[in-house]
């Protein structure tokens, strides 16, 4: 969800302004997925990168996150929606907002619909690291080690690879988000920036998407 803050520069504002702009897209996105049935929405909401940020951006970015789930849970269980949480929970993270995660996901683990994971404090590279020291710890020996036992070690195992990753704002690059999870999912980017991507814009992405040949390594049926 990539822009906010160019997207409220290019018009005068405080960045903070336009991930404020951003959230508005990011709930007309869900709704939009849950009414397509999409299964399972991935979003990157705060990477460990994001720490470098300035003190008080990065401030803001926690207390809104806090507030977003607190204001908006109710809406999205009424939803049927399940909300999950992907990423490093260390002493970085505020305790309350711990406590706001653990919330969410006890009031909308039984639902049914689209699952929404929120990737927050989270790192691709950090992730796999993770599962290595999981699997060491276990005693595994080298030779058993799989990329399904990799998988299994993840911060969701259950959560399936993307098919589609969508990157606004017109960066080319992933940024270390799902570097495990993504390496036969498609790739879109576009040039418009999140607050200005909603239904519409993710309309025409997942039409892009039906028209893609997806192979994974294999060849198609002209050989």
């Amino acid at each position: 969800m990539d822009g906010n803050g160019r997207w409220a520069q290019a018009r005068g504002l405080a960045r903070t302004d336009g991930h404020r702009a951003g959230e508005h897209s990011l709930f007309e996105v869900v709704e939009a997925c849950d009414e397509v049935g999409v299964g399972w929405l991935t979003v990157y909401a705060f990477s460990t990168e994001n720490w470098k940020r300035p003190k008080d951006e990065v401030r803001f970015l926690l207390n809104f996150n806090q507030d977003l789930l607190v204001r908006r849970r109710q809406e999205l269980h009424e939803r049927n929606v399940r909300v999950r949480f992907v990423g490093r929970r260390d002493w970085r993270v505020p305790k309350r907002l711990i406590a706001r995660m653990d919330e969410t996901i006890e009031l909308t683990k039984d639902n049914t619909g689209l699952t929404l994971t929120i990737a927050f404090n989270y790192g691709g590279r950090a992730e796999i690291v993770d599962a290595v020291k999981l699997i060491m710890a276990s005693g595994v020996p080298a030779e058993k080690v799989t990329e399904a036992l990799i998988g299994r070690h993840l911060y969701d195992p259950s959560m399936p690879d993307p098919d589609l990753v969508i990157r606004t704002s017109g960066e080319y690059r992933i940024s270390n988000f799902l570097l495990w999870e993504l390496a036969y999912s498609e790739l879109l980017f576009t040039d418009t920036p999140w607050p200005e991507f909603g239904r519409d814009a993710l309309m025409v992405a997942l039409a892009e998407y039906q028209g893609r040949d997806r192979r994974f390594g294999g060849v198609d049926g002209g050989g």
